[in-house]
C-alpha cells in the first residue's frame, strides 16, 4: 500500500498541470522580421542653408512627417544623435520594401531641402521586439 501511495505522488510530482501545460503553450514563438534601418546624414545643402526661420521650419515639417508615418504604423523608432557628427539620427521602419521607404523619406522637408541625406539598410531582429 506504501508503494502504491508513494507511487502516485511520485507521478502527481512529475506530471505537469494544466496550468505549467498552458504556460508552455503561451511562450511566444521566436521569429526574426525583417525591418529597414535609415542612418540620417547631414545632407549636402546643410551649410547652405543657414536662415533659422527656415531652419526652424524645415525642422517642424520633419518632425511633423514622422508623426505622420508612425500613425501610419511605418515608423517604428525614430531619434537624432547627441553630438554635431556627420550621423543626425536613426529611422527604423516596418515596410514591405525599399521602394516603400525611399516613397516615405521622400516626404520629409529637411531631406527635400537638402538638409538631411540617408542610407537605407536591411535590418533584421525578432518580432515584436521592444524597448523597455
Amino acid at each position: 500500500m506504501k508503494a502504491i501511495l508513494f507511487s502516485c505522488l511520485c507521478m502527481l510530482l512529475i506530471t505537469p498541470t494544466n496550468a505549467q501545460q498552458t504556460n508552455k503553450a503561451e511562450k511566444p514563438k521566436y521569429e526574426m522580421k525583417q525591418y529597414w534601418f535609415v542612418m540620417l546624414t547631414k545632407g549636402k545643402d546643410r551649410d547652405k542653408i543657414t536662415d533659422t526661420a527656415v531652419i526652424n521650419k524645415l525642422q517642424a515639417g520633419h518632425m511633423a512627417n514622422m508623426q505622420v508615418m508612425a500613425d501610419m504604423g511605418k515608423l517604428m523608432v525614430a531619434g537624432p544623435f547627441g553630438d554635431d557628427g556627420n550621423w543626425r539620427g536613426i529611422f527604423i521602419f516596418d515596410a514591405a520594401s525599399k521602394e516603400e521607404v525611399e516613397k516615405l523619406l521622400q516626404t520629409d522637408p529637411a531631406i527635400k531641402a537638402g538638409r538631411l541625406d540617408y542610407e537605407i539598410h536591411p535590418w533584421w531582429t525578432a518580432k515584436g521586439t521592444t524597448f523597455k
